[in-house]
């Protein structure tokens, strides 16, 4: 089995206190083995997920009868768009531990696999009344999302509508909800209402989880300029005409100081001292000798 590389500063116990209860199943030499590969996918799923997904996929190998694993390795999949082996993590898991806290995730699985009539059935299924307030919002980010999959845009505005998104009480969630709900305005064709919501998810969205900001100055007309854009700044530089400004020379040979016009020159020297030479370019490699005053 290929071992891929993981830092020495990596152990077991940056894992949930659940996921530790979870690999206690193992012998303590494979569990720590195990730990470390699932501390790596934590680490990596959001900047690195395929590399996340190498990790998931060593730690499936090494413990696939272990729920944790098999919903790391969900995750894992579902980044990296594998749906169909998301799926099947994810239903494994769900098996093992009883649990419904992944049935959203597994609705947008199916989505993801271009069946959103399946992803709207599970969202009447008994399993989302079980879930908590945040998996049930998910829940209904997902049909929302199914439903313009199917080009139903007035059914995903109604779908959004709920006592979650009306609240003004910020959540972890709140943005999101906000964000998709002014979307879902703008796939109906309700531009001046998703104004408004955009605004508002912008106002929860403390973490920058969405890009509503851009959003709304898209709909306000505003373009941003990346000013760390180097080619831009590149192609800026090229069209530029050389600019000509004074050069003072001393008597002393080769220091020199560029100023902008002759009233800067004559403030900083005495006019006895220097001549201003109107033909210098700054831009230009050719060596400038003094000249004698």
């Amino acid at each position: 089995m290929r071992r891929l590389p993981i830092p020495d500063d990596v152990t077991g116990f940056e894992i949930d206190a659940d996921v530790r209860q979870d690999l206690k199943s193992l012998p303590k030499t494979l569990a720590d083995d195990v730990a470390r590969n699932l501390v790596m996918v934590a680490r990596l799923l959001d900047t690195e997920p395929e590399e996340a997904y190498n990790y998931s996929r060593v730690a499936l190998r090494l413990a696939s009868r272990v729920a944790s694993v098999r919903e790391a390795a969900g995750f894992a999949s579902y980044m990296t768009q594998r749906y169909s082996e998301a799926l099947t993590e994810f239903r494994a898991a769900k098996r093992m531990t009883g649990r419904v806290d992944l049935w959203p995730v597994m609705a947008d699985c199916e989505r993801g696999l271009g069946r959103p009539e399946r992803a709207l059935a599970m969202a009447g299924e008994p399993e989302v009344k079980q879930l908590d307030k945040a998996g049930q919002v998910e829940m209904r980010l997902v049909a929302a999302g199914a439903r313009a999959d199917l080009e139903q845009f007035d059914a995903a505005v109604v779908t959004l509508q709920s006592p979650e998104l009306a609240s003004s009480a910020i959540h972890p969630w709140t943005a999101r909800l906000r964000y998709a709900y002014a979307d879902a305005l703008i796939a109906a064709g309700r531009a001046d209402e998703a104004r408004e919501w955009f605004v508002k998810a912008v106002e929860a969205d403390s973490d920058g989880s969405t890009n509503a900001s851009e959003r709304l100055a898209e709909i306000d007309g505003v373009e941003f300029t990346d000013a760390l854009d180097e080619d831009a700044e590149d192609e800026a530089q090229e069209s530029e005409e050389p600019v000509r400004k004074p050069i003072a020379k001393d008597e002393i040979g080769d220091d020199r100081m560029i100023f902008e016009d002759e009233e800067d020159v004559e403030e900083f020297y005495d006019d006895d001292d220097l001549e201003i030479d109107e033909e210098y370019d700054e831009d230009s490699s050719e060596e400038q000798k003094p000249k004698q005053a």
